[in-house]
């Protein structure tokens, strides 16, 4: 537990480096302030697409397998990152590393939900999972900021190589090798293509648009492509695949895809918030970046707090109320950020939605993972893993292309910064109240199970064996 906590710590760093620095990153490398949002874009948007297949493999090859193979390949592509030369070779290179993180983060989440039974333990689990990610990345934007503000930026990417590199090291070494729950699987290659090409596609469209706008042809027809992969996607994984990737079965248990759709337009929102609160200080306010950094500490303190707070409230509270809770601050704290003016001090609104952003993603991340965990049986708890990694991964990278497109069509050409700022952040309202509009829909009852349902066979067999 310690070492998949720490694994997941680290590959979390790059998402808020990515978000505190990538402006930097950018114009050092010589881009412009919109494409630099790629810098930040480019890591969680192969993290969000791969998830679902890292979930697949580990199920037939071992969870373990497939989370080593993460660990190796995401140490490798950090460490190159360090060796960019323009924006292109940054992006690519972050991109390349978040497949690393799409192979970990399905597995790190099955190994806890197949080693602990529903119950104090898993939860326990999940809450160490969760407090990983505002951790990790309002951590990474600190760090991140130290070292680009004080050496080269290039030291950013050493520095995660070589903590990967110990970590990783110690928690392949150290995790028991598990047997896989699907050995005789197969994996369906045609839609993880389908898949992996829709989200990929889709998501570029969207962040690309700021800067090509959709006067270019090759926006529109990558936008129809990425939709017939969606449909095909569906098509294949619901009528042909003898053994899909994402088995549609899930989505039987009661106002589970309501509960999905809502998540994930919170998180959608949510990277909305982060990447604008941010540049709103540096180009705004004219913080530095390790002023910044340490201007998103209230995050990191009640963030690690919050995850445990949603363990102890899963068995006690609704899915609805939890979730509801989380998106309602995601809604206030745009609110702020849509509100804000040019010269304000900190403390006054800055403070306060940074202190609010630590019960958003904490208590709908830790909560949706213990509630998708404990409805699915053992065999499947890669792709409850998978399922819910994909909509935050991918979410956060996706909110920031659709506010891009707000943002460039509202300030008036680069001259009125704050308005698209606060157009972006509208955005962002409308699709957090639209999550928690949903989340008065959702009927999943308080989960006090303790141990595994009698209904589980694989679990059964395991016990006995």
């Amino acid at each position: 537990m310690l070492f998949i906590t720490l694994t997941q710590l680290v590959q979390s760093i790059p998402l808020g480096a990515g978000i505190n620095s990538g402006q930097a990153i950018g114009k050092a490398l010589g881009a412009s302030p919109l494409a630099s949002a790629w810098v930040c874009a480019s890591y969680p948007l192969t993290q969000g697409s791969f998830v679902l297949i890292g979930g697949r493999l580990g199920e037939i090859y071992g969870h373990k397998a497939i989370l080593s193979a993460g660990c190796v390949w995401w140490t490798v592509w950090a460490l190159a990152g360090g060796y960019s030369r323009d924006l292109v070779s940054m992006c690519f290179f972050r991109g390349l590393c978040g497949i690393g993180g799409g192979l970990m983060v399905p597995n790190i989440v099955a190994l806890i939900g197949i080693t602990f039974p529903p119950g104090k333990k898993r939860n326990l689990g999940f809450a160490l999972f969760g407090a990983m990610a505002p951790v990790g990345a309002a951590g990474g934007s600190l760090v991140s900021a130290v070292i680009i503000q004080l050496v080269h930026w290039k030291w950013l990417f050493f520095m995660l190589g070589l903590m990967a590199l110990v970590i990783f090291s110690a928690a392949i070494a150290l995790l028991p090798k598990d047997n896989p729950v699907d050995p005789d699987g197969q994996v369906d290659y045609v839609g993880a293509y389908l898949g992996v090409g829709a989200l990929i596609l889709f998501n570029f469209v969207w962040n690309q648009a700021p800067l090509a706008g959709w006067s270019s042809p090759y926006e529109i027809t990558l936008l129809i492509v990425s939709l017939i992969h969606f449909a095909g996607f569906c098509y294949w994984e619901m009528r042909v695949a003898e053994q899909p990737i994402l088995p549609f079965n899930i989505w039987n248990s009661p106002s589970f895809g309501t509960l999905m759709t809502a998540i994930f337009f919170a998180f959608m929102s949510l990277g909305i918030y982060f990447w604008y609160m941010n540049i709103y200080m540096q180009t705004v306010r004219g913080d530095s970046l390790i002023r910044t950094g340490v201007q998103y500490l209230p995050l990191t303190i009640m963030g690690c707090a919050n995850s445990f707070l949603s363990a102890w409230l899963v068995p006690r509270l609704p899915a609805q109320v939890i979730i509801g809770t989380g998106c309602f601050c995601i809604v206030v704290i745009n609110i702020l950020l849509a509100t804000i003016p040019a010269h304000l001090t900190y403390w006054a609104m800055a403070f306060p939605a940074m202190f609010l952003s630590a019960f958003t993603i904490d208590l709908i991340v830790t909560s949706a993972q213990i509630i998708t965990s404990g409805t699915v049986s053992m065999n499947n708890q890669g792709v409850a893993g998978s399922l819910v990694g994909t909509l935050l991964s991918y979410g956060l990278s996706t909110g920031l292309g659709f506010a891009g497109t707000v943002e460039v069509h509202t300030y008036d050409g680069g001259k009125n910064l704050l308005r698209g700022y606060h157009s972006a952040a509208y955005l962002a309202v409308g699709m957090s109240a639209f999550a928690l509009f949903l989340c008065f829909f959702i009927r999943i009852p308080k989960d006090t199970r303790e141990g595994w349902g009698e209904d589980d066979v694989v679990a059964a067999q395991r016990n006995q064996a």
